[in-house]
C-alpha cells in the first residue's frame, strides 16, 4: 500500500497557472495525497482565493517572499516530518493523471533513492523535452549543469529508469527521512533564493550516500519562466552567483579553489555572449554575481560536515565540457527493482 504524501506547490503570484493546473493536479491517480499551496507573499494574497475555489487544497501564507529556496525550506521545517515523501511542483507545471504513482513506487522499492524526478516535457511543445529538468540533470567537466534531452524531441531515447546527478526543481519527489537524517533538516539553503538550490540539494544527498533517480513512466509538462522570465537579468544574476556557491560548498577542499577560479574565468566569455544577446543589464548581472560571491567568501561559510567526494567520481559528471559532447547524453543504470 502506497503511503500518504504531500504535494507542495510554491506560488508567488501565478494565479493564472494555479487556476489552469490545480484541477489536473487534483485529478492525480494516487490513493492518498494532500495538495498544499504555499502563498509565498503573493500580492495580492492568493491563499483566500484558493480556499474558496479549491476547498480540498490546504494553504499556508508567508508574509515575506523568501524565494523558491526559502519558501520551501520554511514549509519543510514546519511540515516535513509529517509524511515520508513530499512532491515539489512549480505552479506552472501540468501533470498527467498517472504521474505520481511510478515515482513513489520506485522510492518504496529502492530505499537508497533520496530524490526522483519525472520526465519533464515542454508545455507549449508537447513532444519536446523542457530545458530545465528534461530527462534528468548531469554536470559537465567544468561544473556547468545540463539535462539529458535538452533541445531534443522525445523519441524514446531516454526510456530507462536511471541514476542522474540532479533532479529538476520544476517537479520532483524527496524522501523526507534523507533530509532529516543526513542533511540536518536543510532541504534548501534560503540564501540561494532561487536557481541551483535543487542541484545543491541533490549534490549534498549524493555526498551523504543517497541516489538521485529519473523515472520515465512519469510525465509532466512545464511552461517555464512562470515566476521569472528567461530574459530577466535577475535570472542571470542568480544563475551565475549560485553556480559559484554550488561549487565552493560541495567540491573537495583540494579542488574547489582552482575549479572555482577556472569557472569564474569561463564566465567572462559567457557574459560577453549575454551582452550581445540581451544587453548590458545581463553583463552587469554577471559582474554583480561575481562581486557578491567574493563578499560571501569573506564571511567564511560554515562547512556542512558531509564527505567531500572528488568531482570526477560522482555519478552524472561528464568527462568533457558541454560544447564537445555528442547527444544523446549517457544513461547510468540504477541498481534497483
Amino acid at each position: 500500500m502506497l503511503p500518504h504524501i504531500y504535494i507542495a506547490v510554491l506560488a508567488h503570484g501565478g494565479k493564472k497557472w494555479l487556476e489552469a493546473f490545480l484541477p489536473t493536479l487534483l485529478r492525480t491517480e494516487y490513493p492518498d495525497f494532500t495538495v498544499w499551496v504555499i502563498d509565498n507573499a503573493s500580492t495580492p494574497p492568493i491563499y483566500q482565493w484558493i480556499a474558496e475555489q479549491f476547498p480540498q487544497v490546504k494553504t499556508v501564507r508567508y508574509e515575506k517572499n523568501e524565494g523558491y529556496a526559502g519558501g520551501y525550506q520554511r514549509f519543510f521545517a514546519e511540515y516535513g516530518d509529517k509524511v515520508p515523501y513530499i512532491a515539489l511542483l512549480n505552479s506552472d507545471v501540468e501533470v498527467t493523471p498517472g504521474w505520481l504513482s511510478p515515482l513513489i513506487e520506485r522510492m518504496e522499492a529502492c530505499p537508497t533513492i533520496g530524490a526522483i524526478q519525472p520526465k519533464i516535457r515542454a508545455w507549449a511543445h508537447r513532444e519536446a523535452f523542457e530545458y530545465a529538468g528534461a530527462a534528468g540533470g548531469l554536470m559537465d567537466a567544468w561544473g556547468y549543469p545540463t539535462c539529458r534531452g535538452r533541445g531534443e524531441i522525445d523519441k524514446g531515447q531516454y526510456e530507462e529508469f536511471s541514476r542522474i546527478f540532479w533532479a529538476g526543481g520544476a517537479a520532483f519527489v524527496i524522501r523526507t527521512q534523507a533530509i532529516w537524517q543526513d542533511l540536518g533538516g536543510l532541504l534548501f539553503k534560503p540564501y540561494y533564493f532561487m536557481h541551483m538550490e535543487e542541484i545543491d540539494l541533490c549534490w549534498r544527498l549524493n555526498r551523504a550516500g543517497w541516489m538521485i533517480a529519473y523515472e520515465p513512466r512519469s510525465i509532466v509538462y512545464h511552461v517555464g519562466g512562470g515566476s521569472l522570465a528567461q530574459s530577466s537579468p535577475q535570472k542571470t544574476y542568480y544563475n551565475f552567483r549560485n553556480s559559484l556557491y554550488l561549487l565552493w560548498e560541495n567540491l573537495p577542499f583540494s579542488e574547489r579553489r582552482w575549479r572555482v577560479l577556472w569557472r569564474m574565468i569561463l564566465d567572462m566569455p559567457a557574459a560577453l555572449y549575454l551582452l550581445l544577446r540581451g544587453g548590458v543589464k545581463h553583463l552587469w548581472a554577471v559582474v554583480q554575481a561575481h562581486r557578491d560571491f567574493r563578499r560571501y567568501l569573506r564571511q567564511k561559510p560554515v562547512s556542512d560536515g558531509l564527505p567531500r567526494i572528488p568531482y570526477r567520481k560522482l555519478v552524472g559528471v561528464l568527462n568533457r565540457p558541454l560544447p564537445f559532447i555528442k547527444r544523446p547524453l549517457p544513461t547510468y543504470p540504477l541498481p534497483c527493482p
